[in-house]
């Protein structure tokens, strides 16, 4: 039986993570589910977290109303689409832990290709196109339907293109907004979601509010070199961290 202070000090910890993603900051969202699992198994986490993600969306979406990459999210949403639909065909199938590497292995590729090019001097950015839009976009799907995991996938597509920060902060905040949605129906015929859970959701979703507003004004004064440089810290500290939890099974 989970020691109660535990499980709501996780818990708060965990939707102050998911309020800060919303707010500009998704390296910091994604540390959600991980935190949720030292108290519970990752799918049951990322249910429970998930009305927290649809309170603290509707937030996102307001403060990232005019800064978006409207031709990135015209790629990447029907895409996810597909993820999310494959995540819930393949949910009794899917092993999370292989999944876990997968990402994480993927992330230290990018960076390290990331590296290579500016050693190399090739630092141009590089346009949003439908065939890597498409494919990452359904990969952002189905991790994120998994383990709420898409943030590697989504920074793969869209760093390279050198958009503003806070374009890029938007364009996150509102896709994933969008699975978030997409989301409740697979895991409400999957039985993850329960009436009864919505008295932890009343007392987290203040708590995630509040971290939206922090994410916000952290994205607003980081300067935006230091906040691709933290973007990157972070995918390769998250990646580091998949692979650990994916080989401990």
């Amino acid at each position: 039986m989970t020691d109660p202070i535990l499980f709501w000090m996780v818990c708060g910890i965990a939707a102050f993570f998911v309020g800060s993603g919303k707010g500009g900051l998704p390296m910091i969202a994604m540390l959600s589910v991980p935190v949720m699992s030292m108290v519970m198994s990752p799918m049951l986490g990322a249910a429970l977290l998930l009305p927290v993600y649809l309170i603290s969306d509707v937030y996102g979406i307001w403060i990232y109303r005019g800064s978006y990459s409207k031709r990135n999210l015209l790629i990447l949403i029907p895409a996810a689409a597909i993820g999310v639909f494959l995540g819930w065909l393949l949910a009794e199938d899917t092993d999370e832990n292989v999944v876990r590497i997968v990402i994480g292995v993927v992330g230290l590729t990018f960076l390290a290709i990331r590296q290579w090019s500016r050693v190399a001097g090739k630092t141009e950015a590089r346009p949003a196109d439908v065939p890597r839009g498409a494919f990452w976009g359904i990969i952002a799907g189905f991790t994120s339907f998994v383990s709420h995991a898409g943030g590697p996938a989504f920074q793969l597509y869209v760093l390279p293109q050198k958009l503003p920060k806070m374009m890029f902060a938007g364009t996150s905040t509102i896709l994933f907004a969008v699975i978030n949605w997409m989301k409740v129906p697979p895991y409400i015929a999957l039985g993850l979601m329960h009436w009864q859970d919505w008295t932890v959701v009343v007392v987290l979703a203040p708590i995630a509010i509040f971290g939206a507003w922090f994410g916000y004004r952290m994205t607003k004064l980081i300067p935006q070199n230091v906040f691709f440089i933290i973007v990157e810290i972070a995918l390769f500290v998250i990646s580091i961290n998949l692979i650990r939890v994916g080989l401990a099974g």
